[in-house]
């Protein structure tokens, strides 16, 4: 993302009422996430994630939210406090975009990270070490 395209990213942010650094939904959000490029040692800047929830009857996932990480690679307030519930969630990472956008090839056109949620009142992490060859993710505090 260029210098320019950050600070108009930030404002659409705004206007959307995506929570920002310093916001205490964001603070408090049991979910977070935290994206670093590997290849240049970097966090991941603007890379576009979407949140799923498997439900049932049929199984499906139904997106819970679209987001981008900020300049220093985080998507803090992917969920707000009290919005999470049991059960199977996907975070779906748009790492071919991403590459593309730096001139760069990969081998992966995304990323998909599947966990399950077994207490609502615990605070979830997952980090994401990305190249354009190899991801790397885990359970984070």
């Amino acid at each position: 993302m260029s210098s320019r395209t950050a600070p108009r990213l930030m404002t659409l942010q705004r206007h959307l009422g995506w929570p920002q650094a310093g916001d205490r939904a964001m603070e408090s959000s049991p979910l977070t996430t935290h994206v670093l490029d590997t290849a240049s040692g970097l966090p991941a800047q603007g890379l576009c994630l979407r949140l799923s929830r498997l439900e049932a009857p049929g199984q499906q996932w139904m997106e819970l939210r679209t987001s981008y990480t900020n300049l220093d690679g985080r998507c803090p307030g992917l969920l707000a406090p009290g919005q999470i519930k049991p059960g199977t969630y996907k975070l779906s990472f748009d790492t071919e975009r991403y590459w593309k956008e730096r001139g760069q090839e990969s081998f992966y056109p995304y990323v998909e990270v599947v966990f399950t949620i077994a207490k609502e009142t615990q605070k979830f992490h997952v980090p994401l070490l990305l190249s354009p060859w190899s991801y790397t993710t885990y359970r984070g505090s």
